[in-house]
């Protein structure tokens, strides 16, 4: 679909009701993004929206076109009305982030720093460590080096001050006692080369040098950050599902699985003028935010289900497969009692919605459904890479195998603001390799898919 309309922007939340991620089926054309009478869609959303969100809603109605609309981003501009000029998009681009400075917000991208954020753990103190060793990443990436020491003071201070805050929350005190020594020392050569950085002329090869050493080891420490709140998560703990879904796959925990794209033709991915003759993917799937869809996915890659499958859909907004050949659109298994199976025998799984400050995840509703609009979910569709289930536009129930990559991210749009968070569950990140999404096109093969770490999290159905 193009716009035919520029109040098609205005749809904002409303126009989520999309059949974007529907499941799609090789040998029939893919469906896109629409909206029924979109003039009384807006009168609709206008009215419903409290008055706290309409002078927002301006400023980021490019934002939510963007979202809903991959036929935008993948078109070129001149397929789109001249009504939507380039003074529309530069006087949204500008409103936009002049709103999101004022709000004083800044939107969280960090796959790594979202899965941390994820973990089942209630620690003021290790948050309070966390935010300031991932500014000090932010700092260095955007060179403002007094910034990032400053940062790393304050990591140093919480460390020396709060340790005896932090180690009763772990499972083993001394195992968390030895992590902080370790980040602590880690942080004199941290220190070094970003002082370094400040001596160098800006611009010059040294300082690109120091402040690529900075980030080298500001990473070092993040991973022992990430460590040490995985000590802190509550022995045995498991994210509560209700028993209707003890006869499907739950990941009580998380689990990597990595993943090899080759081109069909035997062509290479370009990646900035970098060649590669394959896409190598590390993904960190997350059973304590999506226990159910992330145990259907581990499930169906252990069982080799993706390997040799094709790319089905890659149109700039999405990247997605999972539809096997033949008539199913699914994976066909012995299905849930109390979801069922698909038309073909698919082995269906329910819509699994984890909120912020819930105890754990609603099911076969989505959050508009619940009367929790807005609401942010455990992880976000922030992150470039972010993996969302797939399912048919009205039934919440119609989630099999079929999986997508979200190509787009927005320093616009909080956590609950888009108009994926809510209606589908994210169960996983790219960490590593997703660039390689950039150029993945249609007909590009999933050369293997396997689950490298936390395989022994799954629990198959009783």
């Amino acid at each position: 679909m193009r716009f035919h309309n520029l109040s098609l922007f205005l749809l904002g939340s409303q126009i989520a009701s999309t059949s974007a991620f529907a499941p799609q089926t090789v040998h029939n054309a893919r469906t896109s993004l629409y909206a029924t009478n979109p003039q009384q869609n807006v009168v609709d959303t206008i009215e419903s929206i409290d008055a706290t969100v309409k002078g927002a809603l301006s400023g980021l109605a490019l934002a939510a076109a963007l979202w809903t609309a991959p036929a935008l981003m993948a078109g070129t501009m001149d397929q789109i009305p001249s009504v939507a000029s380039n003074d529309v998009f530069s006087s949204s681009i500008a409103s936009a982030k002049e709103m999101a400075s004022g709000s004083g917000t800044r939107v969280n991208k960090d796959p790594e720093s979202l899965l941390r954020y994820g973990l089942p753990i209630n620690n003021k103190e290790v948050r309070n460590l966390q935010k300031s060793i991932e500014d000090i990443r932010i700092n260095v990436s955007s060179k403002r080096k007094a910034a990032a020491l400053d940062d790393l003071k304050k990591a140093r201070g919480i460390i020396n001050t709060k340790e005896s805050k932090m180690t009763p929350s772990c499972r083993d005190a001394k195992v968390c006692s030895d992590i902080l020594a370790s980040m602590k020392s880690e942080l004199e050569p941290l220190e070094a080369t970003l002082r370094a950085s400040v001596d160098y002329q800006s611009g010059s090869e040294q300082e690109r040098k120091a402040l690529d050493d900075s980030y080298l080891a500001q990473d070092k420490i993040q991973k022992e950050l990430t460590t040490l709140q995985e000590q802190m998560i509550p022995a045995g703990y498991q994210t509560p599902v209700p028993s209707d879904y003890d006869d499907l796959p739950q990941l009580k925990g998380r689990a990597t699985v990595e993943m090899v794209v080759k081109k069909a033709d035997g062509e290479k991915f370009d990646i900035e003028g970098q060649l590669f003759s394959e896409a190598k993917m590390k993904m960190i799937i997350d059973g304590y935010a999506a226990p159910v869809t992330s145990g259907n996915f581990v499930d169906l890659v252990q069982k080799g289900f993706y390997n040799n499958m094709d790319i089905q859909r890659s149109d700039g907004f999405v990247v997605q497969t999972g539809d096997p050949k033949g008539e199913a659109e699914g994976y066909v298994g012995t299905p849930s009692k109390s979801v069922g199976a698909g038309k073909h025998g698919e082995r269906l799984i329910p819509l699994e919605i984890y909120p912020v400050g819930d105890k754990g995840p609603f099911y076969e509703t989505t959050i508009e459904d619940e009367g929790r609009g807005g609401e942010a979910t455990v992880l976000p569709f922030s992150s470039y890479g972010a993996m969302g289930w797939a399912r048919e536009e009205y039934d919440p129930n119609t989630g099999s195998s079929q999986f997508f990559w979200l190509l787009f991210d927005s320093d616009l749009t909080p956590a609950g603001k888009n108009v994926l968070d809510g209606r589908y569950p994210v169960f996983g990140y790219v960490v590593e390799g997703a660039d390689f999404l950039r150029d993945m096109k249609e007909g590009d093969i999933i050369a293997s898919a396997k689950v490298t770490e936390g395989g022994d999290n799954l629990v198959q159905p009783k």
